[in-house]
């Protein structure tokens, strides 16, 4: 038996995140400066004649139907770019939390067009997988290819690969699952304007403090919206903002995840173990921010 294909398939954390308008389509136009974590979930490929997909890992359950599943939307989207590509059987190792707002489906789903790429060479940049992933869905495109990048539009438009210190993290899930549209539908347009995120200042090589001042001027403009549809995301923050090295704390995406950025990964690795011992029913996770690719 041909052995698998695997890709990881890492945590998107929307570092920032602007809300610029709603579009007369009922999607909003953002601008979000995104991080891919060193840990994820995991995506196999064995080729075949029949396109299929197993689920299994902690998160299987709460993964949905295989209809609704972005891998298989992913695998169909660009099949019908390339008509001749062979897909096969995906296995997936579920283990971030669903509806989270660190872009589970959507990094399985970029996971799923590298492997099929890689199954029939076709070349990283063809732009068919750019194609296949935008229609897949918002997210997509820049989970194609996990590195820094800022997102414009509805996340379809991408920057540049940027280089970013790397920053020790600790995600937390309260266990409840946030729906997109439903943030999205709260959200209430700021009364001013804020300027464009500086993305200039990001030409150089920064020291991490000095990203973390550049971080705290940048809002997630979600964050309301998702406390007063879960109002523990406040107490989240409010856990993380007291534990020893944390010096920023904000909500990724739209939640219901948090992030907290530590000033080591010591601090980060002791600040996961006070979490899970105190809060046993969240999801907390320790790693790195910022690696080109997991």
């Amino acid at each position: 038996m041909p052995v698998p294909l695997v890709e990881n398939a890492p945590a998107k954390v929307n570092l920032t995140l602007r809300v610029i308008r709603r579009r007369d389509d009922g999607y909003h136009d953002i601008e979000s400066l995104v991080a891919f974590a060193d840990f994820g979930d995991t995506l196999s490929l064995s080729r075949g004649r029949e396109l299929t997909l197993t689920v299994r890992g902690p998160s299987a359950a709460a993964a949905g139907e295989d209809a609704d599943n972005l891998v298989l939307k992913a695998a169909r989207a660009l099949a019908a770019r390339c008509p001749d590509i062979v897909l096969g059987a995906f296995r997936l190792d579920k283990r971030l939390p669903v509806a989270a707002g660190i872009g589970g489906g959507s990094a399985d789903a970029g996971a799923a067009l590298r492997l099929i790429a890689r199954a029939n060479e076709l070349a990283a940049d063809d732009r068919r997988l750019y194609e296949a992933a935008r229609a897949t869905g918002a997210d997509v495109p820049v989970c194609l290819d996990p590195r820094p990048r800022l997102m414009y539009g509805i996340g379809e438009k991408l920057s540049e690969r940027l280089s970013l210190p790397l920053l020790h993290a600790v995600l937390v899930n309260p266990g409840v699952a946030l729906a997109t549209k439903d943030v999205f539908a709260s959200w209430a347009k700021a009364s001013r304007p804020t300027p464009p995120f500086d993305v200039s200042a990001l030409a150089r090589a920064m020291p991490y403090e000095d990203f973390l001042q550049l971080l705290a001027k940048e809002p997630n403009d979600l964050e309301g919206a998702a406390i007063a549809l879960a109002p523990v995301i406040a107490d989240v923050f409010a856990a993380l903002r007291t534990l020893p090295g944390c010096g920023l704390a904000r909500m990724s995406g739209s939640g219901a995840t948090c992030f907290g950025l530590f000033s080591s990964a010591a601090a980060a690795r002791a600040a996961g173990k006070v979490l899970r011992d105190k809060y046993q029913h969240w999801w907390v996770k320790a790693g790195v921010l910022g690696r080109d690719r997991m």
